[in-house]
């Protein structure tokens, strides 16, 4: 058996790391951006406190979490997680957020989910990996649609923002699926 020698924590700009106690403070600049809560929650925009983000991503039996850093400088930008994880069904549910509007629009979002994808599927052994993204957010389902999620479902006006109705859309994504789409973008 000839294991991959491709690092599981790093791709070309990005590194997946532990939280660190200095995130705090930049991650609470993040909970500043009602376009960063508003899209990394269907729930009510409330800013995390010092407290909760200190607590964010402890060791779970069901959940995988990482903070996401640029390789060059180490600058922490966001955090990706796999959780809700079902072992015995081998799936589980993504979460990913890029904190500053800066970082944004750049192809972090897509480069960190080609990595977690890759650890889920060659590390934690999982066959099916899904999100639910509201239907207003059309980076991020561009960049899900990118890495090769599909449209699984939709619960209709599910979230309410400003006086409108707003659709859950259900993505997914199967280690078949990844497997065929990475051998294609493989050299």
């Amino acid at each position: 058996m000839t294991l991959s020698t491709e690092n599981l924590f790093y791709s070309q700009r990005l590194k997946m790391t532990p939280p660190r106690t200095e995130d705090v403070q930049t991650m609470l600049l993040w909970n500043e951006d009602p376009e960063y809560l508003r899209n990394v929650d269907t729930d009510i925009a409330i800013p995390y406190s010092e407290k909760q983000l200190e607590d964010e991503g402890e060791t779970k039996d069901k959940e995988v979490y990482f903070r996401l850093r640029t390789q060059e400088d180490e600058q922490l930008i966001g955090f990706v997680v796999i959780h809700s994880i079902e072992w015995n069904n081998r799936c589980g549910q993504l979460a990913i957020g890029i904190g500053l509007a800066e970082h944004r629009n750049k192809g972090y979002g897509t480069e960190a989910l080609k990595l977690i994808l890759r650890y889920a599927f060659h590390e934690l052994n999982l066959d099916r990996v899904g999100l639910d993204v509201i239907s207003y957010n059309s980076r991020g389902i561009r960049a899900y649609e990118k890495v090769g999620f599909q449209l699984e479902g939709r619960i209709r006006s599910a979230v309410y923002r400003d006086g409108k109705r707003y659709d859950r859309l259900m993505m997914g994504i199967l280690r078949s699926e990844w497997e065929a789409l990475s051998a294609e973008l493989s050299p």
